[in-house]
């Protein structure tokens, strides 16, 4: 049953339509004053983006101060029931595939740059001063505070030192934590197709074209 649910999935998401939202507050964000280097990650269904302690300025992501300790911070987006549940049931995994349903944001802190691993892919990219102020920003909007300056955490994230946060937008088929990383990566300035990315796999295609040789 399991399986045959599974697969039910990933043909819905093969044929979605064209992803719409989550629509961060892009603010006006100096860009930094070097390049540097960031991590798209994915684990074969979910992907995220890592980014060094060392470039977010406190007024970047106000959030990563509940991190004080953390080298870099790994950022994703997700379903605000299906992302945090230990154990989804059928039913968790239906109404996040099928329904339009709140997002939350998951900050994990990290002691080192992420390496890979046999169910782990990283992917490093070298973006340019203004493409990594893009970046930030877009992923500071994608944090519903609500007009405060920052949000406190939701609930435990799925590590040991990470949180949840209320995030903005919708997960649904169409729109899922696949395609914000994708339509993060486009708002930096990459050549990404955000509409073929709502699979790990299609996304993570797209990023390797990118990678830093």
């Amino acid at each position: 049953m399991r399986v045959s649910l599974a697969c039910f999935l990933i043909l819905l998401l093969a044929v979605a339509c064209a992803p719409t939202g989550p629509e961060p507050r892009l603010r006006h964000v100096p860009p930094l004053s070097a390049s540097g280097t960031v991590f798209v990650t994915s684990n074969g269904w979910h992907s995220g983006i890592v980014l060094s302690r060392e470039i977010l300025m406190p007024d970047r992501i106000p959030e990563a101060a509940d991190f004080p300790a953390a080298r870099y911070l790994e950022f994703g987006w997700g379903d605000a029931e299906y992302y945090p549940a230990k154990t989804p049931s059928i039913a968790d995994t239906l109404r996040a595939g099928l329904l339009p349903t709140p997002a939350v944001m998951h900050v994990a802190a990290l002691d080192a740059q992420p390496s890979a691993s046999s169910s782990v892919e990283v992917v490093a990219l070298l973006l340019d001063a203004e493409q990594l102020g893009r970046l930030i920003a877009y992923i500071g909007g994608s944090f519903d505070r609500e007009g405060e300056s920052r949000v406190a955490p939701s609930g435990p994230g799925l590590y040991r030192n990470s949180h949840f946060y209320p995030a903005r937008g919708r997960f649904h088929l169409a729109n899922t934590c696949n395609t914000w990383t994708a339509r993060a990566l486009v708002v930096a300035g990459l050549t990404i197709d955000e509409t073929e990315a709502a699979l790990a796999e299609d996304l993570m295609a797209q990023v390797r074209l990118h990678a830093i040789p």
